[in-house]
């Protein structure tokens, strides 16, 4: 074949049952876990891949390139006896047919030439949604053939603004520079920096410093779940930027607790009102399939219904009808009532033995993502028939099976654990050092998820973004706890029986440099009690520098520091040359900018 020769291919789709592995395949044995993974992710978003094949003389196809989705999708069609009607993509999937045998075999030993590799900003985007959709990072990984640390890199930017990935897909800003991006969650700040730098006015160092402020915008995720009467009623204080038109938020501190308290309260009132057995919260603006697996969770889905054929019909018409963006609202609610249908609701057996973790997306709106059962839970899932363990020993997913009724009604069972902490609490308000000793535990991360006591950290921010250029705290607000044991392998009785047995003063320790590290100051007068108290020192654990201060201010603000510094005039000659300076080393040892003192 020359370079000229032009290779023509048919595009057509294909019952599975007409589909075969041609012998000239290169990869005929895959290992039956990897086929698994992949069957789950494209479960979750589809066959992103198309596959290529010869046509037989069966009226099917001998799969050339693309053999591990052949399988995956086999896998899948094994599993679901009903795969045509609930997924009849999945069931009849697109195949590119060669043109010639010496084509084909072509294909079969480069598959690339018959699709080009994905651009960054496509990564971004396609992982991304594999992610919020529940795929782990290694199941994403295996379909794409690249690695699990290539993967997290490109989940990393999957949350910005889309104007941002689009800017990356049309090379108009560098992957770092997108990447500078991810320092903020606030779009409405994100989008004019995102402007100049298309323009090649500013770099990655100045977005990260722009993206920076020293207020929070109400435009801010978490101001809009919080909403701004809530922050002000907090204490919180407001300004005005006239020249963006923007209210600003000052308080941060306030703003981080009253996001914490009202994240708390909605995941009891969900907990509660659903019928799960546990909710928790992150403060992140997303929770997808590698939090998951952090997590150490599996998850479980709701029983999916089944549609009619008129059904499947319709869906299928409305569907086709959104994906052209001519679907009407009307439209969009059948649409969205059809795939209610297929999506299913979770059993109340299914909720006394999973939970829920909520979060904030970036427009300020709460999702939640449901259907997960904790290490500790697992084993009396299982018995309890809500989940099956794999046969496959590196597969971590854990299937749902059909449902079983429940005994007792969610409420019952809530009571009765009431009943049991209540117990609880009533023998442990004797033993104060019990008490203390889990505090400490927890505050010293402990236990990454779940806690022994009904307190939640909120960040207080300590650290510049210049890093550590003339900064330096003492070590005992930055150096993490040593574990004897591996809290993440989930039995935290063994972690805390090691941490109690280090001693009482071994505790205190603990608990005392973590308060310390959430110590926020309160108001202006609390704040003023506790510098006279403690003797607070700014110049002790910080000296100005030139990328830490003195980089970030204007010129004719420079030179009035050190015409007071100095105490020289305006004009004299000295403000430019600095010959002078031990006239004002006493004066430059204890000097504050602005707003620190």
């Amino acid at each position: 074949m020359t370079k000229q020769t032009k290779i023509t291919a048919t595009e057509a789709r294909f019952p599975l049952a007409l589909l075969t592995l041609s012998p000239i395949n290169p990869r005929q044995t895959v290992p039956e876990a990897e086929i698994v993974e992949l069957a789950e992710s494209i479960w979750t978003v589809g066959l992103i891949q198309s596959i290529a094949g010869l046509a037989d003389d069966k009226g099917g196809a001998e799969i050339v390139a693309g053999g591990r989705r052949l399988r995956a999708l086999q896998y899948l069609a094994e599993k679901h006896d009903n795969l045509a009607s609930i997924r009849p993509e999945l069931a009849n999937p697109l195949v590119m047919i060669a043109p010639d045998v010496e084509t084909a075999e072509t294909w079969a030993n480069a598959e690339n030439i018959t699709r080009k590799n994905l651009t960054p900003a496509e990564e971004i985007r396609a992982y991304g949604k594999m992610d919020k959709a529940g795929a782990p990072a290694i199941g994403i990984a295996r379909a794409f053939a690249v690695t699990e640390a290539h993967v997290h890199k490109r989940l990393k930017l999957a949350g910005l603004p889309e104007q941002v990935i689009d800017a990356l897909d049309a090379r108009e800003i560098s992957l770092g520079e997108a990447a500078a991006f991810t320092i903020c969650d606030d779009a409405d700040l994100i989008l004019p920096v995102l402007e100049r730098a298309r323009k090649g006015y500013i770099s990655e160092y100045h977005i990260k410093k722009e993206l920076k402020p020293d207020a929070v915008s109400a435009t801010d995720r978490r101001a809009k779940f919080v909403t701004l009467d809530t922050y002000k009623q907090a204490g919180g204080r407001v300004s005005a930027d006239l020249f963006q038109e923007k209210t600003l938020l000052d308080d941060l501190a306030i703003l981080e607790q009253c996001f914490s308290e009202k994240l708390t309260t909605a995941a009891r009132t969900m907990r509660q009102g659903d019928g799960w057995l546990w909710a928790d919260f992150t403060l992140a603006s997303d929770f997808g399939g590698h939090a998951i697996n952090e997590m150490g969770a599996a998850r479980i889905y709701a029983e999916n219904g089944v549609l009619t054929e008129e059904q499947v019909e319709r869906y299928d018409a409305l569907s086709e009808l959104a994906n052209g963006e001519v679907l009407d609202e009307p439209g969009q609610q059948e649409l969205a009532d059809l795939q209610a249908i297929i999506d299913g609701e979770y059993s109340l057996i299914q909720k006394d033995h999973a939970g829920i973790v909520l979060y904030v997306d970036s427009t300020g709106k709460l999702s939640a993502i449901e259907g997960l059962v904790k290490p500790e839970n697992k084993e009396a899932a299982i018995e309890a028939g809500v989940l099956e363990a794999s046969k496959h020993k590196s597969e971590n997913k854990i299937e749902a099976p059909k449902s079983n009724k429940p005994n007792m009604s969610q409420a019952l069972v809530d009571d009765l654990k009431r009943v049991v902490t209540g117990a609880r609490q009533h023998a442990a308000v004797n033993n104060p050092d019990l008490i203390l000793a889990l505090l400490a535990f927890q505050m010293a991360d402990g236990m990454k998820y779940g806690k022994p006591v009904g307190i939640t950290k909120n960040d207080v921010p300590n650290w510049p973004t210049t890093e550590a250029s003339g900064y330096a705290l003492d070590e005992r607000l930055t150096t993490p706890t040593e574990w004897a044991h591996d809290t993440r392998e989930g039995d935290f009785a063994k972690a805390f029986r090691a941490f109690r047995k280090k001693g009482d003063d071994h505790v205190q320790a603990e608990l005392i440099r973590h308060l310390a590290g959430l110590l926020s100051g309160g108001d202006k007068k609390l704040k003023a009690l506790i510098d006279k108290e403690v003797k607070t020192d700014i110049r002790a654990v910080w000296t100005p520098t030139f990328e830490n201060f003195f980089s970030r201010i204007a010129g004719p603000y420079l030179n009035d520091i050190w015409a007071k510094l100095l105490g020289l005039k305006s004009g004299n000659y000295q403000l430019n040359t600095f010959e002078s300076l031990k006239v004002g080393e006493k004066r430059i040892a204890t000097w504050l900018p602005e707003g620190m003192v």
